[in-house]
């Protein structure tokens, strides 16, 4: 179970929430892993296939160090999954068949900062380096993974990253009080250490061209991310106050990390009512930023029915459970809504060129030829006061940009990159990984398919030199 700093104290700050957990409030939970017969959490449940069992048996006994290796054997990068990952692998827990789960992702969070702490964590750069070098575009999960995985191959590898610093959607996407930035910062300055170069600031394509990247690497792996958002062209969309909620978390990101000095007025809740339109992670990080910053009102709203507090026949374990979750944000304040469609966006009486309010709908449910659609119910219109909408649908796919024009791809009809099952893409030397190439996912998914292309173009290398 998940620890958190009393809620009147954190709303004030953007510090981290999760407490780390002790050892002795670990000690049941491991001891209860220990009685799997079979188990299922590394297998069908964890994308990096993690040693479930191995590590958790081994910080039972307190043997850290050995924890601490079976982890890094096939997670790069603990410090960021044991804090936003959302634990697939106890949803596979079997002892989640007939109770709580065991917690695998706080024993992670206690070995990785353990392992920091206790100065277990030291640059290993590659015994033998090579001529050959890469170029990895983007600087998010798969990005820093696959960086991370060639320059271990003893690779040359620079990450171009287009904004101020390195990390993608960990540093500008995520809330510090998920992710406290210096979690990231300390991993780049390792990463360096180890021998990969950082050129931020700087967008492939337009900066330095694709034909250049290519000229200079023995190949160039793209892992820019999907950041096509999902808009809502409805009525009034255009009406200050309306805006994509990761923008709005950039923003606010920014400013905690000295980027700006201050929030641009439309990226600020104090003294507004706030509607976030969407159910998922990025509209519960909206919940709690816009408390933090000092909003009047919070309002959840998701068109999807509201999931069941147990799991359904239809989804059995080891399957994810299909469940009504409540993250910290959602333990902080405001009103959730579910089966809830905005319609249109409603000016303000005081100045018609800014949001006054939300009209929405109920919805319904219907299937029709095997696929659910909403249907709205009639009579079922309702306003929410709003000076904030922040619309938080999710991405659609990757976005088109200079650098895919420079290297002569285009996007598959799903908006991805069209990588085959090795990763590669048309033309020399080129691959991609994570949501790029992959769809919009977890930041666990990401990282497992970062190293899984980055092996795969190490073996074309391998069968080159033959």
């Amino acid at each position: 179970m998940k620890k958190y700093r009393p809620v009147m104290e954190r709303i004030h700050d953007f510090k981290p929430v999760e407490l780390l957990p002790g050892e002795g409030t670990l000690r049941d939970d491991l001891a209860r892993c220990q009685d799997c017969g079979i188990p299922f959490c590394h297998a069908c449940g964890c994308p990096l296939g993690n040693a479930i069992p191995e590590i958790n048996a081994a910080a039972l006994y307190g043997r850290w160090n050995t924890a601490l290796s079976r982890l890094l054997a096939t997670s790069p990068f603990p410090e960021f999954t044991s804090r936003v990952c959302p634990a697939l692998c106890e949803g596979a827990c079997v002892q989640s068949l007939h109770g709580m789960a065991v917690p695998c992702r706080r024993v992670e969070l206690a070995v990785i900062e353990r392992g920091f702490t206790e100065n277990m964590l030291r640059p290993r750069p590659p015994a033998q380096r090579l001529t050959l070098r890469a170029a990895v575009i983007g600087s998010g999960p798969a990005g820093l993974a696959a960086a991370w995985r060639l320059n271990r191959a003893g690779l040359r590898v620079t990450v171009y990253e287009k904004d101020a610093r390195p990390g993608g959607f960990l540093r500008y996407g995520i809330p510090d009080f998920k992710l406290e930035k210096k979690i990231l910062d300390r991993r780049v300055r390792l990463m360096e250490e180890e021998g990969v170069e950082f050129e931020c600031g700087v967008e492939a394509g337009a900066d330095i061209s694709g034909r250049l990247l290519q000229s200079r690497h023995a190949l160039v792996l793209l892992a820019t991310g999907a950041r096509r958002k999902r808009d809502l062209p409805v009525p009034g969309r255009e009406l200050g106050g309306v805006h994509f909620a990761t923008d709005y978390l950039t923003a606010q990101n920014r400013l905690l990390a000295g980027e700006i000095n201050s929030l641009p007025p439309h990226c600020n809740a104090a003294g507004k009512r706030v509607v976030v339109i969407g159910g998922g992670d990025t509209g519960s990080d909206c919940v709690g930023t816009a408390w933090r910053q000092g909003a009047v009102s919070v309002c959840q709203l998701e068109i999807m029915p509201k999931p069941s507090e147990t799991r359904e026949s239809s989804n059995p374990w080891p399957e994810w459970p299909r469940i009504l979750r409540s993250s910290s944000s959602h333990e902080e304040g405001g009103e959730r809504r579910w089966r809830v469609s905005a319609q249109a966006f409603v000016p303000a009486e005081e100045d018609p060129a800014l949001l006054g309010a939300v009209l929405c709908h109920e919805v319904g449910w219907n299937k029709k030829d095997g696929r659910m659609s909403p249907v709205p119910k009639q009579g079922s219109e309702f306003t929410l006061p709003a000076g904030m909408a922040l619309l938080a649908m999710g991405f659609t796919g990757t976005e088109d940009s200079p650098l895919l024009s420079s290297l002569g791809l285009t996007l598959d009809p799903a908006e991805r990159l069209p990588r085959d099952a090795a990763g590669r893409l048309p033309g020399r030397n080129l691959y991609a990984c994570g949501d790029a190439a992959a769809g919009p996912s977890l930041v666990v998914r990401a990282i497992a398919d970062g190293l899984r292309v980055a092996e795969c173009a190490l073996e074309d290398l391998r069968a080159i030199s033959l």
